[in-house]
């Protein structure tokens, strides 16, 4: 009967122990979550405005190309339609003074490529805003699993023991010891091309 009892206290010890350790595992996996909150949003707020810039330079030297191509052309055009010689040798001669920049620019570049451009700054907003979401996800699951624990039958004794209150959740912090992100840094940034 001396072992029946010592084995059941060593069971209970052991499951006071598992449950406890549940439940200082779970805050400290919370708390790393919410930092991975603060991570991903500073990675928003330094990348995008950064990826903005450069596409938008990118889409300028590519739209120059273009319009300085278009306005020849449709001098040109207005040449031939008035018949003049002169207009149209003056045509002809800025297309030949543009030609050269536009050469160079398409030597340094063959495929002027502003779709993929602005397809990879696509992705990468896309891929920000998936991370966050993990991120914000993952806060919601581990908070969840540890106050379903922490009020369910038998493990609620051991909570209630040790003083292990209800976690509230998803609470992005904008200032603390562990991560310092400022509101503007929470915002979604807009994109303006």
């Amino acid at each position: 009967m001396g072992y029946v009892l010592l084995i059941l206290l060593l069971i209970l010890v052991f499951w006071v122990i598992s449950n406890y350790n549940f439940f200082v595992s779970a805050k400290a996996r919370i708390k790393a979550a919410v930092q991975e909150i603060g991570n991903q949003l500073k990675r928003q707020s330094d990348l995008i405005p950064n990826l903005e810039a450069s596409t938008k330079g990118y889409l300028k030297h590519e739209k120059g190309i273009f319009e300085d191509l278009a306005n020849a052309r449709r001098e040109i055009a207005k040449a031939v339609e008035s018949g003049d010689v002169q207009k149209m040798a003056d045509a002809g001669t800025k297309l030949a003074n543009i030609l050269p920049s536009i050469r160079i620019a398409v030597e340094d570049n063959p495929e002027l490529k502003a779709s993929e451009v602005v397809g990879k700054l696509m992705d990468e907003l896309r891929d920000t805003a998936d991370k966050i979401m993990y991120a914000r996800r993952l806060v919601i699951d581990l908070t969840a699993d540890y106050n379903v624990r922490r009020v369910s039958m038998p493990s609620n004794l051991i909570a209630g023991m040790f003083g292990f209150a209800e976690l509230p959740g998803i609470i992005a912090p904008e200032k603390g010891e562990h991560v310092e992100v400022s509101a503007s840094e929470t915002k979604t940034p807009k994109i303006n091309l």
